[in-house]
């Protein structure tokens, strides 16, 4: 089971003269919109609760003034919440003094903004080594890392030029290499990509996912786009008007969303292109395990299929229908199933994207037989399974879920 990492637990953030007082009408329920017409305060944050793994891209998104920068900034206490806990393994965040909170900004979290925050007199390396400078490292010691994280983002040759002789994602580079040298186990990303470049964002995205692979991060990441969070989140959380509205994998988000607001961030995303193989295959139906004609003959007519999957030692060897076992059984020729018996059906991997195997999976009779690198069959792809993904789920309305509870 994965580890916890962070734990936040009702984390508010009223903004305005008196919030504490204030905290009373929120937690009672008042919109956003009403505490400020009655009060002139803001409710950045209610009633957050959520829990971040290690080791995982955990991406909070929303609209603008939806929390969501609000929030990130709770995590290093760049922002002081007005009620509730933030536990980053087992320790609260919020009892740190001020020397605690320093070397946990120095050594556990580094953070990577929007708009690169690099320092424009300082050359690149200097900039990258800039927070092992903070800690105290010797100089030759921090510009040999800074180095190495250099040519980790793909920037050799750069390290003596100056942030404005650079692209806007070569600096988002150094950004991100300055983040990933002092090795804090978090890193902080508020929305790090979104003043790229369309094809600039998608090459930092697959350089970050590329990064991930390696480094195991725990990595939260803020954005507003819906696309960029599912192709690189492992968890999603969604904000609306300081709130969590939904939480949980892409796929879930995308497949069942909660409320009317998440519907209409995920109505015109391309579902086959965002979503694997993975997301929706089936145990396969019936494996056959024995060689001969006569015993998967009898394994067919336990089960309710008229075609199985022929295994043998754990990898997948084909598709043979009752048919063609029937056909065989009353001749001479095959005692054992031989590669010609088999249907002519192709493979597929978990990890393909449902796009790609689109058109087969419609045209084929047969589920398609999802293959891993070791050749073992891990499932089966069914096409009702495919055209469901297409299908709109229905899910009560907020108006509804008032009614519901009104009656109850």
């Amino acid at each position: 089971m994965t580890k916890t990492l962070i734990k936040v637990s009702g984390l508010y953030k009223i903004f305005g003269a008196k919030p504490e007082s204030i905290l009373p009408m929120v937690k009672s329920g008042a919109t956003k919109d009403e505490v400020l017409a009655k009060t002139g305060h803001t409710v950045g944050l209610k009633d957050i609760n959520l829990e971040i793994a290690q080791g995982e891209i955990f991406v909070i998104m929303g609209l603008s003034g939806s929390g969501k920068s609000t929030l990130i900034r709770h995590f290093n206490r760049l922002i002081e919440p007005t009620a509730g806990q933030i536990d980053v393994e087992g320790e609260d965040v919020m009892s740190f003094t001020a020397k605690d909170l320093e070397e946990f900004r120095r050594h556990k979290m580094s953070m990577v903004f929007q708009r690169f925050g690099l320092f424009p007199h300082r050359k690149v390396i200097d900039n990258v080594a800039y927070g092992l400078e903070v800690q105290g490292l010797e100089k030759s010691k921090r510009l040999e890392k800074a180095q190495e994280w250099l040519d980790t983002v793909g920037l050799q040759g750069y390290q003596d030029q100056y942030p404005s002789q650079l692209s806007g994602g070569q600096q988002q580079r150094v950004g991100l290499a300055r983040a990933l040298c002092t090795d804090a186990e978090i890193l902080l990303m508020d929305e790090a990509f979104s003043a790229l470049d369309p094809l600039i964002r998608s090459e930092m995205q697959d350089q970050l996912i590329e990064l991930q692979d390696k480094l195991h991060k725990t990595i939260i990441f803020i954005t507003h786009d819906l696309d960029e969070a599912l192709r690189i989140g492992d968890k999603i959380a969604i904000l609306k008007d300081g709130e969590l509205v939904q939480q949980g994998t892409p796929d879930d988000i995308l497949l069942n969303p909660a409320t009317d607001y998440v519907e209409a961030f995920v109505k015109d995303v391309n579902r086959a292109r965002a979503l694997t193989v993975e997301t929706v295959m089936q145990k396969p139906a019936l494996r056959i395990t024995t060689n001969t004609i006569e015993e998967a003959l009898k394994q067919m007519r336990r089960s309710n299929s008229d075609y199985g999957y022929h295994v043998t030692d754990d990898v997948y060897q084909g598709v043979i229908t009752e048919e063609t076992l029937e056909e065989a059984a009353s001749g001479d020729e095959f005692d054992s199933i031989e590669p010609c018996l088999y249907e002519e059906v192709p493979t597929i991997s978990s990890d393909d994207a449902i796009e790609a195997v689109l058109p087969e999976a419609i045209s084929s009779d047969y589920s398609l037989p999802v293959i891993n690198e070791e050749g073992e069959l891990e499932g089966a792809l069914e096409k009702e399974s495919v055209a469901d993904i297409f299908v709109d789920k229905e899910h009560p309305t907020e108006k509804e879920e008032e009614k519901q509870k009104e009656a109850s």
